[in-house]
């Protein structure tokens, strides 16, 4: 995980993300890439001949918001020493700023592509707000893991793991992307919560393939009773003192999750420590 991706905008969760982003990048000895997120144009405003006025104050907005997400970004990474990449040198502990980013949330989706890791915050309740729809671009875009903080930055990252197993496909994938950090995990939980599994390999049978990979990990079953599968996947990880979730994302797909709930839904809305996601 030597390359991270941080989308960047002004607000009260972004110290949050790149806390997060850096206790990773301490880990790897990563380059942090950060970028002015904001909305597009068309977000914004819509289009008319006649509104020349209009587009010169979004544009002129556009501009603040860039020069605002620098700042946040700058400020950051010298407040804890960070060097500036320079040149081409070989990825180590570093930061650089694409300032030629356009606006736009796709934009997140296709250039997280070429990154190993996405950091954002956890997003906002609302599934239409922009938080939700930049996380979705990423997920469903980039083909890349995604990292969501919580709202408040945490002490450690990935030293305790907890494995949100449902044996599908979705989880499988993020497992495999988080191989990485579990090689460097000194404690890892293979959690499976019964009636919330799609047919597949059991966390036995998942532990076993870890435990040919040299990784030690521990699988374990949770009742659910009356509470929503993610709500006894977050209380397990509390009670284990865990750093880190990994789940796969949308199992159930995205309009049924939104109608209906689901565990990713939960853990999005509710998770107080970080989350690894792939789709």
């Amino acid at each position: 995980m030597k390359t991270i991706l941080v989308p960047t905008e002004h607000h009260s969760s972004m110290l949050a993300a790149l806390d997060t982003a850096l206790l990773l990048a301490q880990k790897f000895g990563s380059c942090i890439e950060g970028f002015p997120l904001r909305p597009g144009v068309a977000d914004l405003v819509a289009m008319d001949p006649d509104s020349g006025l209009t587009m010169v104050a979004v544009k002129e907005n556009d501009a603040e918001l860039v020069r605002h997400a620098e700042e946040v970004f700058r400020s950051f990474m010298e407040q804890h020493q960070v060097p500036q990449r320079s040149g081409e040198a070989l990825a180590s502990l570093s930061w650089t700023w694409h300032k030629d980013a356009p606006s736009g949330h796709d934009f997140v989706g296709n250039y997280g592509r070429v990154f190993d890791v996405i950091v954002l915050a956890r997003p906002g309740p609302e599934w239409q707000s922009t938080s939700m729809i930049t996380l979705e671009s990423a997920l469903f875009e980039s083909g890349r893991p995604v990292l969501i903080a919580p709202p408040s930055s945490p002490r450690s990252l990935a030293t305790n793991i907890l494995i949100a197993w449902n044996c599908s496909t979705e989880q499988a994938r993020t497992t495999a992307f988080a191989m990485p950090l579990l090689r460097l995990a000194e404690r890892i939980t293979i959690c499976t919560v019964e009636g919330a599994t799609v047919a597949g390999p059991s966390g036995e049978q998942m532990a076993r393939a870890l435990k040919l990979n040299g990784i030690t990990a521990e699988p374990i079953t949770l009742k659910r009773g009356k509470r929503d599968s993610g709500e006894t996947m977050l209380n397990k990880a509390e009670e284990l003192g865990c750093d880190l979730i990994v789940k796969g994302a949308y199992t159930q797909s995205r309009l049924r999750q939104m109608i209906f709930g689901g565990t990713t839904r939960y853990v999005l809305a509710n998770a107080k420590l970080p989350v690894l996601m792939a789709h």
